[in-house]
């Protein structure tokens, strides 16, 4: 007997590659670049990908952000068809502009740096404008613009509020002065939504600049922030390099710019949803007021024979 117990083997080969190493997948943990903490992936995505040691936001794709956010299959893409011209001819070598948008949407999954519908959070309907850094930087280019006008547009004729999510490198080179106007463009869109006494909640998000920090991102009832999100016009370095002068620590973060009232609040990400709920319905209760209570005749005889009647 103790003859066959001593012919097994001490430790059981485990499978692996050509070379006879065990082959761990890629994704299988994901590293902070803040921190360098290891976590495992599974954990990192029930934590809506913020590491658990030192709460660094990670970049997320729009259509996972949207699904954060949204109720279950309550979302409704809109205006998916549209699609980026080159009305400058734009080429860098041999690459014509919508050639490097074609293969960037190829890459990224989306065919625009922004993603709008509609979705309901605890049931509360709002419309949805949510940029993808994934996709040329998410710069603003007149698709950029379309799609949030034509957000806006919707909100209005739906009467409900506007959520947009923003992280940007800026104004879309390759469209030239067409990025540009994008951003008088949307924030005259944001003006009739404020004309409709309909609210506009902004959440920024690392990284944030240029005209989409200058228009409709920083033009809303509330402005809010991930912890950690560096917003500003131009750069640190540049800023750095223009002036000659050291910039003091943690400039151009949310909570600088909290401290320095350019944002209304910071929201961690798994705050997010319940922060919006409690925005929704202020925003709607201040829209349309309950009625006054009114007294029931009984009532104010007996309020009145008692003295306690606001006349006496």
């Amino acid at each position: 007997m103790r003859e066959i117990f001593r012919r097994q083997p001490k430790f059981r080969p485990t499978s692996g590659g050509d070379d006879g190493r065990l082959q761990v997948p890629d994704d299988l943990w994901v590293k902070c670049p803040k921190c360098q903490e290891l976590s495992y992936t599974k954990e990192h995505l029930r934590a809506l990908r913020v590491c658990h040691r030192c709460g660094y936001h990670y970049r997320i794709p729009a259509i996972d952000r949207i699904a954060m956010l949204a109720d279950e299959d309550s979302f409704t893409e809109w205006d998916n068809e549209l699609r980026t011209a080159d009305p400058l001819g734009f080429r860098v070598g041999d690459e014509s502009y919508q050639d490097k948008a074609v293969s960037t949407a190829s890459k990224a999954g989306i065919p625009e740096a922004v993603v709008s519908g509609l979705l309901a959070i605890g049931g509360r309907p709002l419309a949805v404008v949510v940029t993808d850094f994934a996709f040329m930087g998410a710069s603003m280019g007149s698709v950029y613009g379309e799609k949030l006008t034509r957000a806006c547009e919707r909100a209005v004729e739906r009467e409900i509020p506007l959520l947009t999510v923003s992280c940007s490198g800026g104004a879309r080179m390759q469209e030239g002065l067409f990025s540009l106007l994008q951003m008088a463009k949307t924030t005259t869109a944001l003006t009739r939504l404020g004309h409709a006494r309909l609210p506009h909640f902004s959440l920024l998000t690392d990284p944030c600049y240029g005209g989409v920090t200058a228009s409709y991102a920083t033009v809303a009832d509330v402005v809010m922030a991930e912890p950690g999100a560096r917003i500003g016009f131009a750069g640190p370095r540049v800023i750095e390099q223009v002036t000659r002068q050291k910039l003091p620590e943690g400039f151009q973060t949310a909570e600088f710019l909290l401290e320095h009232g350019l944002i209304d609040t910071v929201v961690p990400r798994g705050d997010l949803l319940t922060t919006l709920a409690i925005l929704i319905d202020f925003y709607q209760n201040a829209r349309n007021p309950r009625p006054a209570r009114e007294t029931a005749p009984a009532e104010l005889a007996h309020s009145t024979a008692n003295g306690t009647s606001d006349a006496g």
